[in-house]
């Protein structure tokens, strides 16, 4: 038996991130230009297989003509024409590389009816860029910093998380009021550039340069990634027009690993700041999704002269920085180092939480990934009364092979890490402390602002979901009216610790990292032994770091609200607490047809 309503059938997909051998997804390599689309730039842009299907179909699309449909397509309005040769660009698949056979297979997968009923039991990428010149460019529906001071004012206004999420194109002007677009991060309101460092994933080189002021784009700029052979030249290709730009390879020795941490270093004349968020550097990422952001404030040079500790903060994220970039064992990354080393980030209020690849023993196991958040919240957060009844939520934009039951990784060393709080001997019963898992359903990109292509950023693929079926008990659908952005699928990432009626939050983590053993890491050798496979970055939030003695944040009632709440509410940018799957609700899975339902553009889902 197959599942059939009015959006046809389904199965899941492969994980794209996950670790196990022939279960990540192999960065597309092939050109996006035959598409037959208009013309393109030339430039390749090395991406995800399901971003490339997502970019197909956006350029492609196949449009929905059963006219006997007459549900109501959704709550977004169609609007195929506000977005028509906007560049819609396509990003990293945010998962591991996936073997050359598998998307092959997947949509083989796809049409075997036998495994739908087994399902319905449970509960390059390659960027595009119009030729257009950057003063023809269609006009996005949201103002950046050069054209107000609205940004100026929020940025030192009453923030004191320096949280924030990206301009949404589409939404009202009311939620993008306290939000950035990545030209308001490289303003000259924020500091006058010397020379900049992008960490990231999927990269356009093109664009990104575009979204520097012309004042700031020929200042030297270094571009860190991950990319090999062919897509490695590739960007280097996209890089070798620009005088200014250098690149640098992460070195990645584990199968399957990625270059994923997103992060910005911004040296100017005035001092330094750092910026950890999640979106790729392409056009799509900075559009219609849900981003996250965590905003250093302006970190001034220190007295000439000053060594050993200066200029450190409360939660060591001068020393934890430069011992990040360090890892990647780059004669140009300590350049940057020891540029860190040289200015003051006592004002800082969050920790990070890295991960790089390796295998990890003694105290060098605490250092990276879920064993670093556990340690973290060991020393830095107290015991609540009742913390048993108190949940843990996940939200991410892909998932890696968990293995064959919860017992393997998710709700045994993963959830032991989540849990934690302060310096207890008592061991709680995990399997008593609930965990909610975010992630959309085919509902929540049928229906989101870019349609059913929004679903090449959220790549589960078919095979892997199909060997953890138990997984999907947890799952929660996306909401997020507190922030105006229901219908801007995430490509945020985020974890957090709520109060039973989730009134309050015990911490909060923003991070490129999504559910996977990868980003992760997984514990080997009886538990001696942490390996990782990928880079990831993001920074964690504990009521200690902000003077508050309570244990705990209050959450912000709605994101974008005034100033009837008090400062230290946290502005979590969607709804809580989370509505778990209905029975006829499925995770989005990329590398299966949706037909019998049309999103908000008119069309259907033909991934192959």
């Amino acid at each position: 038996m197959s599942q059939e309503s009015e959006h046809g059938r389904w199965t899941i997909s492969s994980s794209d991130e996950s670790t196990e051998e022939n279960d990540a997804e192999k960065p597309s390599t092939s050109s996006l230009s035959h598409s037959g689309h208009g013309k393109t730039s030339g430039s390749q842009y090395p991406c995800s297989e399901a971003r490339k299907v997502g970019h197909k179909r956006k350029a492609s699309p196949v449009q929905f003509n059963d006219k006997s449909f007459s549900t109501e397509i959704s709550p977004a309005k169609i609007q195929r024409t506000s977005q028509e040769g906007l560049g819609w660009c396509l990003s990293s698949s945010d998962e591991e590389p996936e073997s050359e056979s598998q998307p092959k297979h997947a949509q083989k997968e796809a049409v075997k009816e036998e495994k739908y009923s087994e399902l319905n039991k449970q509960p390059s990428h390659r960027c595009e860029d119009n030729e257009l010149p950057v003063s023809q460019k269609p006009e996005k529906h949201y103002k950046v910093a050069s054209e107000g001071q609205d940004t100026w004012d929020l940025l030192n206004g009453g923030n004191p998380f320096r949280f924030f999420v990206t301009k949404v194109k589409g939404i009202k002007s009311k939620y993008n009021s306290g939000a950035l677009h990545i030209k308001d991060i490289l303003s000259p309101l924020f500091g006058t550039l010397i020379s900049s460092a992008q960490f990231n994933y999927c990269i356009d080189v093109k664009w990104l340069i575009r979204q520097y002021p012309q004042e700031f784009r020929k200042k030297p700029l270094l571009i860190v990634h991950g990319e090999k052979r062919e897509s490695k030249a590739e960007l280097h290709a996209q890089a070798h027009p620009y005088e200014n730009v250098r690149l640098c390879q992460a070195k990645l020795d584990i199968a399957f690993g990625t270059h994923h941490t997103k992060m910005m270093m911004l040296l100017y004349e005035e001092g330094l700041r750092v910026v950890i968020h999640t979106s790729n550097l392409i056009d799509a990422d900075w559009d219609q999704k849900t981003q996250g952001i965590w905003l250093s404030p302006l970190y001034p040079r220190l007295p000439h002269g000053t060594t050993g500790s200066a200029g450190e903060s409360v939660t060591n994220f001068k020393s934890d920085l430069i011992h990040y970039l360090m890892a990647y064992n780059s004669p140009t990354l300590k350049e940057w180092a020891d540029i860190i080393q040289e200015h003051d980030l006592s004002e800082t209020r969050v920790y990070l939480i890295g991960s790089t690849p390796g295998r990890y023993q003694g105290n060098q196991k605490e250092k990276w990934g879920h064993l670093r958040l556990r340690k973290l919240l060991k020393e830095y957060t107290s015991p609540i009364p009742t913390q048993e009844s108190w949940p843990v939520i996940g939200q991410f934009s892909s998932i890696g092979s968990m293995g064959p039951d919860q017992s393997k990784w998710l709700c045994s060393q993963f959830q032991e890490s989540l849990v934690t709080l302060g310096s207890s001997v008592k061991t709680l019963a995990k399997s008593d402390i609930p965990i909610h898992l975010i992630y959309p359903t085919v509902d929540n990109v049928r229906e989101s602002l870019e349609g059913y292509p929004a679903g090449g950023s959220l790549p589960y693929s078919i095979q892997t979901a199909q060997k953890q079926l138990w997984l999907h008990s947890y799952f929660h659908k996306w909401s997020a009216e507190t922030s105006g952005r229901s219908h801007a699928m995430p490509h945020i990432k985020t974890y957090m610790r709520p109060s039973p009626d989730f009134q309050k939050i015990a911490w909060f983590l923003v991070t490129s990292a999504n559910l996977s053993k990868a980003a992760w890491g997984a514990l080997e050798k009886n538990g001696t032994q942490l390996m990782i496979r990928s880079y990831e970055l993001g920074v964690l939030f504990l009521p200690s770091a902000f003077g508050l003695d309570t244990g705990y944040f209050h959450v912000k009632k709605k994101m974008f609200s005034g100033s009837n709440e008090p400062v230290t509410s946290f502005p979590v940018p969607y709804d809580l607490p989370p509505e778990q799957y209905g029975s006829k609700d499925r995770p989005w899975i990329w590398n299966i047809p949706y037909t019998k339902a049309p999103d908000t553009h008119g069309n259907m889902w033909v991934p192959s």
